[in-house]
């Protein structure tokens, strides 16, 4: 047979040590509590809803008055509704965007729903209908700001903690804030005092993951919904640097474009060659910000943009399968509700999703291996059209597979491969074209220390 299954992790290790100083440190970073617990629900939704719902701009302009916002009512529940079908976990909301309108009632500014002829707090209505609906609430508060007088000066850095204190004690449990670095390119120069919005939160809300431009959860680099090869969690410390994520955030309407495409020179984040020559390093998974239309607010120009359940289900493979989170942006129309086709979407993406595991092969636990575990084999009661296999390491331990692949047991009796693949990470979904077999075998090539599988299922 031309393949090899005594080349594995336990002898050869594709010529790398399996333990040494190095291995030893790249183990011994692994996720916090909270970045662990995102790991458990890595599919969410974000909601754009605000003043440019009502005007039809994609980003402000920066003239709107209150009178602009001319949307009376939503329905939140239909949100939830519609997220829960899809699949997903919670609702991260646009408290406030670019403009500077608030969703909320503030004290600290008069541009906010309050002042217009909406009668209620859109933001205690949306977490609400979450909480009512048994799913996570999350909040964006745009650091720029077009509207406020005080941008631009210290004193900004006041209001912006002022208006997040009031998100983060008057609407319940927070589980994730949402930051990114986007600034105008005729925004005054200004730095964020990004320290003092970490620790109000960790004071405030400390359960809350703190997102794209914060230290739990980075930006995957592209909002077209594409990860990397080889997707780790644990990097160089540097990509915690916000104002580095800043620099690299759209800054113009226009950048839209720019950013559907990964550069070359980010492929690599987490390979032991870039390690090595990192001292510091820290767990730091990757989140795919993706929109279901060409924009990111609701727009009637838009609704043929679009993208299909197919569409959705292949950026949720390569995401969620990928060792990554999801964001997936659902837009509400000025009528308060997500429009016609995005529900009947995110309907069919959350039946596909429930399809990939609704027919259960074998689903085994195998906790840390032993050196009996090169290759492990799984048997089958009957032949099988195996369409799915998802692999999950115990990333409590770090993430330690860099390759496997995964062969199929024909009815002769003789193994063919199926997939070779690199990391695993927190998930791994193989998507195969139903392939008869009678069994499976698990061949892991290359790791950092004894690996750990959390679960393995293989799936008709």
């Amino acid at each position: 047979m031309s393949n090899s299954f005594e080349k594995n992790w336990t002898n050869y290790n594709n010529g790398y040590p399996l333990f040494d100083n190095e291995v030893s440190r790249y183990i011994s970073v692994a996720p916090s509590k909270n970045q662990y617990r995102l790991s458990r629900k890595p599919f969410y939704c974000f909601v754009h809803f605000g003043m440019n719902t009502a005007t039809g701009r994609e980003w402000g302009a920066g003239v709107e008055t209150v009178s602009d916002f001319n949307i009376k009512k939503i329905k939140p529940e239909q949100w939830v509704n519609t997220v829960k079908a899809a699949g997903a976990s919670g609702i991260i909301l646009t408290c406030k965007h670019h403009d500077g309108f608030c969703l909320w009632p503030t004290e600290y500014s008069s541009f906010s729903v309050k002042y217009t002829d909406y009668k209620g707090d859109i933001v205690k209505e949306v977490s609400d209908a979450c909480r009512n609906g048994g799913i996570d609430f999350g909040v964006y508060l745009s650091p720029w700001d077009m509207h406020e007088p005080t941008y631009g000066t210290p004193d900004y850095n006041d209001y912006f903690c002022n208006q997040l204190t009031e998100l983060l004690t008057n609407y319940g449990e927070i589980n994730e804030v949402w930051f990114d670095g986007a600034k105008g390119t005729g925004a005054r120069e200004f730095e964020y005092d990004w320290d003092r919005y970490y620790k109000l939160i960790r004071t405030l809300q400390p359960d809350a993951n703190i997102a794209v431009c914060g230290p739990d959860i980075r930006w995957v680099g592209n909002e077209a919904g594409k990860t990397r090869k080889s997707e780790f969690s644990v990097v160089p410390a540097y990509l915690r640097d916000t104002e580095s994520v800043s620099k690299n955030s759209q800054h113009d309407e226009k950048d839209a474009a720019k950013l559907q495409r990964l550069k070359s020179t980010d492929d690599d984040l987490g390979s032991r060659a870039v390690l090595s020559k990192n001292a510091y390093l820290c767990w730091y998974p990757a989140e795919v910000d993706v929109s279901i239309r060409k924009g990111w607010f609701w727009s009637k120009n838009e609704n043929k943009t679009v993208k299909s359940s197919r569409k959705l289900f292949n950026i949720y493979l390569n995401s969620v399968g990928n060792n990554c989170t999801l964001l997936l942006n659902v837009p509400p129309t000025s009528k308060g509700v997500i429009y016609s086709k995005d529900v009947r979407v995110l309907k069919g993406l959350g039946k596909k999703i429930n399809e990939m595991t609704e027919n259960p092969i074998l689903v085994e636990r195998l906790g840390q291996l032993t050196k009996n575990d090169g290759f492990i084999d799984f048997e089958f009661d009957s032949l099988k059209k195996l369409k799915y296999v998802i692999i999950s390491e115990d990333i409590r331990l770090s993430q330690r597979v860099e390759a496997f692949d995964i062969y199929i047991k024909k009815l002769n009796g003789k193994y063919k491969k199926a997939a070779s693949k690199t990391i695993i990470g927190s998930k791994k979904i193989i998507k195969l074209r139903s392939k008869k077999c009678i069994g499976a075998r698990l061949v892991i090539r290359q790791s950092r220390g004894t690996p750990a599988i959390s679960e393995i299922g293989f799936y008709e």
